[in-house]
């Protein structure tokens, strides 16, 4: 029989709603299953990879129960929490919904503020490495392939965790590129799970805690990104909201077609980029929530409500040209 948690969230929150709000969430090993309405996915516990299983069976603002499929110690409850909280950004309260509201109330009526990501920050930067100059379809084959040639197995059949830091950093790059086919990411891939990864009996060169400090101003941690392998402006500014730190957008292509297609702006790609730029300028610390709550209303409108996506069907299906007007 498997350890089962009751997680309080805060009143505002909304499993489906809140899940279902940046693509990460079709990245293994998250699985959205559309007709229940639940989250599966593994957590890397201490005494190995456990597959939980979210829902909020009473709906939006109450108790969200986590059933795992083995008995967790008291330890591993307590970690397994605090990955669950990061996953769903639990610790973002009413009142910092409120306030991003209040700068850009367009989405105060349906309640987005919160952005899902993953439950550890070296598993957002290598799926933020993932998902550079690359289509969306091969960033999910990428991950999956990860989780299924790296991860550690789960008492669920076929069931298989985010590699963790120590094992992708013991990789081969042969290996990353042959059978996880992340083309020229390997060796950078590698190196920052080096960074990540505990070293014998010594802690990790970087510590996550770090980013995540309040302490440490949004500029500060923004340079301290991109001096990572791998990590450019886009993919620094994107680790950023990850981060919960709004302040920055991470532009790229699709900001040119959001800019083209949404806002209507014409121009050049580097004249574009600037345009949208400026158009966010003024919600100041939320800018990349209004940015991508704009992108995730397009998205709906094309492919329909995000709770109604599968990964292996609509959610495969964002490339370019069906994306456009």
């Amino acid at each position: 029989m498997g350890t089962t948690l009751r997680i309080t969230p805060p009143s505002d929150f909304d499993l489906p709603r809140d899940v279902c709000s940046y693509g990460y969430f079709l990245l293994a090993p998250n699985h959205w299953d559309p007709a229940a309405q639940a989250l599966i996915r593994p957590l890397e516990l201490t005494d190995g990879a456990s597959c939980a299983r979210l829902t909020q069976p009473r709906g939006a603002g109450t108790p969200v129960r986590a059933a795992f499929d083995r008995s967790l110690a008291r330890s591993e409850q307590h970690d397994a929490r605090e990955q669950i909280a990061r996953m769903l950004r639990l610790t973002e309260t009413e009142q910092d919904l409120a306030a991003f509201h209040r700068v850009d109330p367009r989405w105060q009526r349906s309640g987005q503020g919160r952005l899902f990501r993953s439950p550890t920050l070296f598993e957002d930067i290598i799926k933020t490495v993932t998902s550079c100059n690359v289509a969306w379809p091969s960033t999910i084959n990428m991950n999956r392939r990860m989780c299924d040639v790296l991860g550690r197995p789960t008492a669920v059949k076929g069931v298989r965790a985010f590699p963790s830091a120590a094992k992708l950093a013991r990789t081969r790059p042969g290996t990353l590129r042959a059978r996880c086919r992340v083309g020229y990411r390997d060796q950078r891939m590698i190196d920052l799970a080096k960074l990540f990864a505990p070293r014998g009996k010594r802690p990790p060169e970087l510590d996550a805690a770090w980013f995540e400090d309040p302490a440490n101003d949004d500029d500060t941690v923004f340079k301290k990104l991109l001096s990572l392998p791998g990590i450019g402006p886009y993919a620094a500014g994107n680790i950023m909201q990850l981060l919960g730190r709004y302040s920055r957008l991470a532009i790229d292509t699709e900001s040119v077609r959001h800019a083209r297609v949404v806002l209507g702006y014409e121009g050049t790609e580097r004249e574009l980029m600037k345009r949208v730029a400026e158009h966010y300028e003024p919600f100041g610390e939320h800018r990349f929530r209004s940015y991508w709550f704009e992108l995730w209303e397009f998205y709906e409108k094309k492919r329909g409500p995000a709770h109604e996506w599968d990964r292996e069907g609509v959610g495969a299906s964002f490339t370019a040209s069906q994306l456009q007007d």
